[in-house]
């Protein structure tokens, strides 16, 4: 059987972008039971509810989830339960210090698989207030309005 290369996308967290400011990002891999891989090779899985901690000198991925491999028997897995992130030591100190010093939290941006190893990306983030949620949009418009009227001046409309 030929090796898997390349990425294939699971899930993304297309809303973590719009309600956090994203500073730094991570690639880490995950401990996964059998019927969790199968679950996520049908593309099934949510990152929306999910968060990253550091617990003990290890980084936890909870509140992410991969529903039930629908052709599992009694050996499922629990839909939500607390998985282990696989980072070196250096970038998981990093990580505590930057969350407890700078108040800053673990995000999941998106799970994939890479060379047929399921990875999560995760980013520390410091949350938007509403003030710049509307900032961010209203400078999102304007740009489309400019680019669709330089659009236009070149076409001679």
């Amino acid at each position: 059987m030929p090796q898997e290369t390349g990425r294939q996308l699971v899930a993304q967290n297309k809303k973590a972008r719009h309600d956090y400011h994203i500073e730094d990002t991570y690639e880490a891999g995950l401990v996964l039971t059998g019927t969790e891989v199968k679950s996520l090779r049908a593309g099934r899985a949510s990152l929306v509810d999910g968060f990253g901690e550091i617990d003990r000198g290890e980084a936890w991925l909870l509140q992410v989830h991969i529903p039930h491999y629908t052709l599992g028997t009694w050996t499922n897995h629990e839909t939500r339960r607390r998985r282990k992130m696989l980072l070196n030591r250096s970038e998981i100190d990093k990580i505590e210090r930057r969350t407890t010093e700078k108040g800053l939290t673990i995000v999941p941006l998106s799970l994939y698989f890479s060379d047929g190893r399921a990875k999560v990306e995760i980013a520390l983030a410091r949350g938007k207030k509403t003030f710049d949620k509307r900032h961010a949009m209203a400078e999102r418009t304007a740009l489309n309005e400019a680019q669709r009227d330089l659009g236009r001046r070149l076409k001679g409309m």
